[in-house]
């Protein structure tokens, strides 16, 4: 019973622990010079050097350079690829948007002739008074 129990726990808590540390281990051996990163303290900054000696990289954040130890990069920030299913979407959206602002021009003048009509027709009214 007690060894169903530590099988348990080890790929319940165990086993994604080290998978989360291993691919951890890669993303900081995989950075390079350029890479935008993020640090613990989501300071944003540019890769400028990496010392793999003293396991430590120096930041370009806006013109300023500091250095931090590797363990203190939280993320890498992907750069943004753009893929042509993403422009044909992007494509589609503005023509969307454009369907969508013809259609609010109609219903502006339809409202602009319904109130010229009401206002006609208190006119007509006022008159008849």
């Amino acid at each position: 019973m007690i060894v169903v129990l530590f099988a348990v726990m080890y790929f319940l808590m165990i086993r994604p622990q080290r998978k989360q540390q291993q691919k951890r281990r890669e993303q900081l051996s995989k950075i390079k010079e350029g890479d935008q990163v993020i640090t613990i303290g989501r300071l944003h900054g540019v890769v400028d050097e990496i010392n793999e000696a003293e396991k430590t990289v120096t930041l370009d954040c806006d013109g300023i350079y500091l250095v931090f130890d590797l363990s203190a990069i939280a993320s890498v920030k992907q750069p943004a690829v753009a893929t042509p299913a993403a422009n044909s979407n992007a494509d589609a959206g503005n023509k969307a948007s454009d369907d969508n602002k013809d259609d609010s021009a109609a219903s502006d003048a339809d409202q602009k002739s319904t109130e010229s009509s009401d206002q006609a027709h208190d006119d007509s009214k006022s008159e008849e008074k």
